[in-house]
């Protein structure tokens, strides 16, 4: 038994409220008697003071751990008598901030256990506590969860609005956050307009809502706030004029792939040729999109496709070939070949095998035959080129600028897409003129021959007020993307199986 008072003090002190009788060392478990201070109470009923005891009642509590341990608190309360007529007769009496009625945990051990179950949520929760001599199952462990208070719903001035699946393609959420701050606001169930609509118009007094794309968003704002600034997010509007720009770049592959190995004239560019000519046939006679489709028996996006191309070269791909053990004897292979153009190929074969070509005789007939040997450069994907096209030129290192330059000098639609792709860039940083200069940058675009491009621009259109909000106005979505991708860490760790309530729970209290 420990009987040193200072030592009890200092590690019990979150106990204080209590007098602390006896300490005792159980082993695996320390117990604690305790009891109430002497003097009165107030009755929870009236507000009356009294000392008068009916009786006492024992009541057992956990506590912190010590020292990997247990601590069981057994407290010793007072039944009360009331002393004003025709109120209770008695009640027990509670000591705030230590215990609460029902509760078998004192308070300080139910808060660490919120912040483990607050990051950790079920199983997870329950082997990590079990470490700290926490004995719950979980279930309690959820049950203690959704019993924590969430923090006090604001309504913010600028608010970011954006959806996440609960389960792709089936069912999704709505998260509100404080565009400014980043703090969270609210978790709705669904993305429709009616669910944003009915919590905009429950908690008016929002000035600017930051969203993408989404339709159903930006109904919703238009009929719950009519007079609201809606901005919307740049990285949608970028990422979206990249997916414009990768077409372009590939419809136009013939063309700036010029330098590299001639495209082949076989039977699926001729079946390509045939089909642009009867595409454009019928367009010309006036017949619909979709009723090209049913008489030619293609799908509408393939119609939409080849009328959108003003001759069929554009439909055309340059050659795509991987990396091979090949490329480090191209040098040698070029030269042998310009002194001696009829040189056999097992000859050509033995001498880079001389030089250490670990492939085979194969591998170097095709490399010579698909004309990789004398092309000036090595192709390049049109993934890859768009992706030089969309970096900023100071990130690039000197091959790759001097490559993209070549690329893009090959063809003048390109010129013209490079120019646009660093005008469009620039309007991605916000100013106040940028409104003026996207209608600018829109115009020369359209007269441009760039047909993916257009279609970029006619989406644009539809949202031009939160575009122009977007590139003159401060805000954007990026905290709420930020509060995306840690809802599907959390929704990772309850593997889906957790509802509703508990999600928004966890989210909330993140």
């Amino acid at each position: 038994m420990l009987d040193d008072d200072g030592l009890v003090r200092t590690v019990f002190s979150g106990l204080s409220p209590l007098v602390v009788e006896e300490v005792t060392d159980e082993g695996e478990q320390i117990r604690l008697r305790a009891r109430t201070p002497d003097g009165s109470a107030t009755c929870p009923g009236c507000g009356a003071e009294t000392a008068r005891v009916h009786g006492y009642h024992r009541r057992s509590v956990a506590d912190v751990a010590i020292d990997g341990r247990r601590v069981l608190v057994v407290v010793r309360r007072r039944r009360l008598v009331c002393p004003t007529r025709g109120c209770r007769q008695t009640f027990r009496e509670q000591v705030p901030g230590v215990l609460e009625r029902y509760q078998r945990r004192a308070l300080r051990l139910t808060s660490q256990i919120g912040a483990v179950v607050r990051e950790l949520a079920g199983r997870a929760s329950v082997r990590a506590l079990a470490a700290l001599a926490v004995r719950l199952s979980r279930h309690t462990a959820l049950r203690l969860l959704l019993r924590l208070p969430l923090p006090a719903l604001r309504v913010p001035r600028v608010l970011g609005v954006d959806d996440f699946a609960l389960r792709r393609r089936h069912r999704y959420a709505t998260v509100l956050i404080d565009a400014e701050t980043r703090q969270r606001i609210d978790v709705l169930p669904g993305r429709t307009a009616d669910v944003l609509e009915a919590w905009l118009r429950a908690h008016p007094g929002v000035q600017v809502v930051c969203r993408d794309g989404s339709g159903a968003y930006a109904e919703a704002i238009r009929r719950a706030l009519p007079h609201a600034t809606q901005v919307g997010d740049r990285w949608h509007l970028w990422h979206n004029f990249g997916e414009a720009v990768l077409k372009e770049v590939a419809g136009h592959s013939a063309c700036w792939a010029k330098a590299g190995p001639p495209i082949k004239v076989g039977k699926r560019a001729q079946t390509t040729r045939e089909r642009w000519h009867q595409v454009h046939d019928l367009l010309g006679k006036g017949v619909g999109l979709l009723e090209c489709a049913r008489r030619l028996n293609l799908g509408l996006n393939t119609v939409k496709r080849y009328a959108r191309v003003p001759e069929p070269m554009r439909l055309q791909r340059a050659p795509q070939y991987r990396p091979t053990l090949v490329d480090p004897y191209r040098d040698h292979l070029r030269r042998r070949r310009a002194e001696d153009p009829a040189v056999p190929v097992l000859h050509l074969f033995n001498e880079i095998r001389a030089l250490g070509y670990p492939g085979s005789f194969n591998l170097l007939y095709r490399y010579i035959t698909q004309g990789r040997v004398e092309a000036d450069r090595l192709p390049i994907a049109p993934r890859r080129l768009t992706r030089l096209l969309l970096t900023q030129p100071d990130n690039l290192k000197d091959e790759h600028r001097h490559l993209l330059d070549d690329l893009t000098a090959a063809c003048p639609e390109m010129i013209d897409l490079a120019g646009l792709v660093r005008g469009f860039a620039d309007l991605l940083r916000p100013r106040e003129d940028n409104a003026d200069r996207l209608d600018a940058w829109i115009a020369i675009a359209r007269a441009a021959d760039l047909p993916h491009l257009h279609a970029f621009i006619r989406g644009l259109d539809q949202d031009r007020d939160a575009v122009h909000a977007a590139v003159t106005l401060p805000f954007h979505n990026g905290g709420t993307e930020g509060v995306n991708t840690k809802t599907k860490r959390i929704m990772r760790q309850m593997h889906g199986r957790a509802g509703f309530a508990l999600l928004r729970h966890r989210i909330l209290l993140a």
